[in-house]
């Protein structure tokens, strides 16, 4: 009796384990953060997770916190990819806004969610070409169609000729905050958190788990954003044409570099580059520099301009990108450099970029205006001719140009031309 009354305790014990077993399988929740700006960098990260995420036993879905401004079509179509491949049951979570490339993003989810006061839509390609507009389009119907969304209200986001009667006018791009979403039945649930999201949509669970991002796809995301890497390009650009102007390696040498080892070490970090890029941009740094010693402009500065060109275009993520890069670059560089020439005769810090050298008679230097007795004299060079500088004719200094060519201290030059005040000279061989 005794064992009869065990067996039916132990049995009875057994029947109440079993549903607290099978309720421990699948009732982990992953979040997979996607914030800032959509790149290669943002892709591999949601990518790796994924896969770290698909390996729990116990995962019983993911939800994407969005909150993104949007940034490159290719990275968003690829995260998209990774989503919509999921094995997982997926959430996107509008958690304050998805803009341009995040409502691909988005709608690529099994389920949206958008916290009150969020915002989705904007999403308009740049450059907005027939071309660019016409697979951005079709991606983003194609996409709405194989999640059940309507395609219609969602290439409305992006092309501003498609007008919905009483959604969206003919001319304007379709943005719509929470409760229109919600109005219009885009969203499957309004909630502020986690919480509010899984409970809306019936999701039973029994954690929460945060995926963290690593600090190097933070510092990728900044320093391939579409905002700093021209800048960082034109300080790398400024900083080389201080250095070259400048004797020795100094002040513009060092922000040459540091800025350039930014570009490149954010596009190793995003996996846009290697080392045999950064090797193909040092050849082109280093033609330059043979050029701006060497007389009129030949082999090497063509070489060297087009090595550098090509290890930037190869270190971003398209080719788009990189010549807005590069334009945005150059122009910064030749106002900075005009700037420069302006006032930097009247700063200290510039004294070695313009000449600024004065003739006092303390010196030696002579006001006659007659020159041209100095016709066929050989002197010395004082101070680098950039092609402007000083030189030294028996005891005498005189402020002569080159034809071009820079020229160093302690070598000599003769005169070959002379122009009323102006004296020009060519390095004796």
């Amino acid at each position: 009796m005794v064992k009869n009354r065990l067996l039916i305790i132990l049995l009875f014990c057994f029947l109440l384990v079993l549903p607290v077993s099978g309720m421990q399988d699948q009732e982990n929740v992953h979040v997979i953060p996607v914030k800032g700006e959509i790149n290669s960098a943002l892709f591999q990260y949601v990518e790796k997770s994924l896969e770290e995420v698909a390996e729990d036993p116990n995962v019983k879905a993911v939800i994407f916190d969005i909150d993104t401004y949007g940034g490159l079509i290719t990275a968003a179509v690829d995260i998209s990819e990774a989503i919509v491949n999921a094995k997982i049951p997926t959430i996107s979570f509008v958690n304050t806004k998805a803009e341009s490339a995040g409502v691909l993003i988005t709608i690529s989810a099994d389920h949206i969610a958008m916290a009150p006061g969020g915002t989705i839509g904007s999403a308009e390609p740049i450059p907005n070409t027939e071309k660019s507009l016409s697979f951005w389009a079709g991606k983003l119907r194609t996409v709405a169609q194989l999640k059940g969304r309507d395609s219609q209200l969602v290439v409305s986001m992006a092309d501003s000729n498609i007008e919905i009667p009483e959604v969206i006018e003919k001319g304007r791009l379709l943005n719509l905050t929470t409760q229109e979403a919600a109005d219009l039945e885009f969203t499957d649930v309004v909630a502020s958190d986690y919480e509010g999201v899984l409970n809306g949509l019936n999701i039973s669970y029994r954690d929460i788990v945060t995926v963290n991002t690593p600090a190097r796809v933070k510092i990728a995301q900044i320093l391939t954003s579409s905002y700093l890497m021209p800048l960082l390009l034109a300080v790398g650009f400024i900083g080389l044409v201080i250095e070259l102007f400048a004797p020795g390696f100094g002040v513009g040498g060092t922000i040459s570099l540091l800025a350039f080892g930014l570009y490149f070490g954010g596009s190793i970090l995003a996996g846009y580059a290697s080392g045999g890029i950064i090797l193909i941009f040092l050849v082109g740094i280093i033609l330059l520099t043979i050029e701006a010693f060497a007389p009129g402009f030949g082999v090497a500065g063509v070489g060297g301009i087009v090595a550098i060109v090509a290890s930037i275009i190869m270190s971003s993520n398209s080719l788009a990108a990189a010549i807005t890069s590069l334009l945005i670059a150059f122009v910064l560089t030749v106002i900075a450099f005009v700037l420069l020439l302006k006032y930097g005769p009247k700063n200290r810090f510039f004294d070695k970029i313009v000449l600024g050298t004065q003739a006092k008679t303390e010196l030696g230097y002579t006001s006659n205006i007659e020159y041209k007795h100095y016709l066929g004299e050989t002197g010395v060079v004082k101070t680098f001719l950039r092609p402007a500088g000083t030189i030294e004719i028996n005891g005498e200094l005189l402020d002569v140009v080159t034809e071009g060519a820079f020229v160093e201290a302690g070598v000599t030059v003769k005169i070959i031309k002379v122009e009323g005040r102006k004296i020009v000279v060519r390095k004796i061989d």
